[in-house]
């Protein structure tokens, strides 16, 4: 039987340390993935309530985070990162409902999360400038400082992880934060909000407008008050907000799509290599950016390859988050009949096949429950090989040498993340320097999150790194100083 989960009624903005209804007061309801069912409402935040959180973020910049010191910053990052474990229960239920993802991923989720502030929390006082050797009679040097108010607009398949990885880092960097999240996931960043006030971080220094992102995301993006702004999410809205940003000349960090490609090679470890192939196309049910989308293997390997994977995928079972089963739900019925037509229209055009996980018996009928499906067969330019489903749909194709293993992972306009499966160590090498991908993993796939290792996009899968010290230095702006002493 599935469980349900408590939300404390509808909630609303959280501006200058305040919890308001939005200005307008609407609202929009919150449906869980796994039965189609509303169980709370967030508040449908506008244009006026960014204004205000806005204003409250420079408030908050200008009197008092500003003149805290790094040290206390990361102190009060690290007391957030403690009381995000002591809630993470509770934390990864509100998680797994909102978004249906498995419950177990939801754990791995919050405890990213975690990580996240307990990383930057320790990297506040070690954002360090350079002296610059220059001509004689000056002292030349640079610092770094924060933009001041900074935009986030986080996506609906991570917004946990996300919430860490962007606005931990921006705080960390010293900056103020305003955070629209999507409108399908907001409960998990909105409890968040109220543990980091919890631990201390001051009123309006973080402030979180819901709602439409035809609303609530074009005001952020377009607003004149903030210095930066990163947004995750498809490269067609990626594109607008770019634009909206342009406006006001303010830098943009974009993560978008991927149509990312395992390469198996036919010295492969295939024990090691096919568990995780399949799992980074089902892992939140294929609606990850970072999807192993596309495995490209060896011609004398391939037919040996396909029957394991066909077997793995044949014992796939979708359903409920809380039940903890291999696929959760998709996240709205948008989402599902988006999947559902790609793959139709795949068939359709004959392409094979090769298999089909199940959606267990007992999932509600109002649930958007799509399996894992194998296929193959496809065409290099097909909409299955060049297009993001964000579903978990993985296309399988054969290559003869390297240079042809190569071109085909290159024949994306995404950038993304890219997988080798080889013993060879040149060859690791030689792909890894020539796969255009902002990651490129060896014999592994993610590295386990890996909050210490920058993530970005080349190509259409954006511009501009998170994570790791990368990301805590993209919120910050050179300051050049040059003394002249005589």
């Amino acid at each position: 039987m599935q469980q349900t989960v408590t939300v404390k009624g509808a909630k609303g903005n959280l501006i200058g340390g305040q919890w308001r209804p939005a200005a307008g007061g609407g609202v929009l309801p919150v449906i869980d993935p796994s039965d189609g069912q509303p169980f709370t409402a967030i508040a449908e935040g506008s244009h006026q309530d960014i204004d205000e959180a806005v204003a409250a973020a420079r408030q908050a910049f200008d009197a008092v985070w500003s003149r805290i010191s790094a040290v206390e910053r990361g102190r009060i990052l690290t007391r957030l990162s403690r009381l995000i474990l002591e809630h993470h229960e509770e934390l990864s239920t509100l998680e797994c409902h909102d978004t249906g993802k498995p419950i177990q991923q939801a754990k791995n989720d919050i405890t990213a999360c975690a990580r996240y502030f307990e990383f930057y929390g320790g990297a506040t006082d070690k954002v360090h400038g350079e002296t610059i050797p220059f001509t004689e009679g000056y002292l030349a040097l640079s610092i770094r400082e924060p933009y001041g108010v900074t935009g986030h607009i986080i996506p609906w398949n991570y917004p946990s992880q996300v919430f860490g990885r962007t606005i931990g880092g921006s705080l960390a960097a010293g900056n103020c934060c305003v955070l629209k999240p999507a409108e399908d996931a907001c409960l998990a960043p909105i409890r968040l909000a109220e543990l980091a006030s919890e631990a201390g971080l001051p009123a309006g220094v973080l402030n979180i407008v819901t709602g439409l992102g035809t609303e609530a995301g074009a005001a952020l993006a377009s607003h004149p008050g903030i210095s930066h702004l990163s947004f995750t999410g498809s490269p067609e809205v990626g594109t607008l907000v770019t634009q909206m940003a342009a406006s006001n000349h303010v830098p943009v960090t974009l993560e978008l799509g991927g149509k990312s490609p395992q390469v198996v090679f036919a010295d492969a470890d295939l024990d090691q290599a096919l568990p995780m192939i399949v799992n980074a196309i089902i892992q939140n049910a294929g609606q990850t950016c970072s999807a192993g989308s596309r495995v490209l293997i060896e011609r004398s390997i391939y037919d040996n390859t396909m029957s394991r994977l066909a077997e793995v995928f044949s014992r796939l079972n979708t359903g409920p988050g809380m039940r903890g089963l291999d696929c959760g739900p998709l996240i709205n019925r948008k989402q599902f009949e988006r999947v559902t037509r790609m793959v139709d229209r795949a068939v359709a055009d004959g392409i094979t096949v090769v298999a089909k996980g199940e959606v267990v018996s007992d999932a509600p009928s109002g649930g958007y429950y799509f399996p894992p499906i194998l296929v193959a067969d496809v065409p290099v330019e097909h909409t299955v090989a060049q297009q993001e489903a964000f579903g978990p749909v993985l296309a399988a194709f054969a290559f003869e040498t390297e240079e042809d293993a190569i071109r085909l992972a290159n024949n994306s306009r995404y950038g993304l993340v890219a997988a080798v499966w080889t013993r060879d160590g040149g060859r690791q090498l030689r792909m890894a320097r020539r796969i255009a991908a902002g990651q490129v993993f060896i014999n592994n796939y993610g590295a386990g999150g890996g909050v210490e290792l920058p993530f970005g996009g080349m190509k259409h899968s954006g511009f501009g790194r998170e994570k790791a010290l990368e990301g805590l230095r993209s919120f910050t702006q050179i300051k050049t100083i040059a003394i002249r002493h005589g």
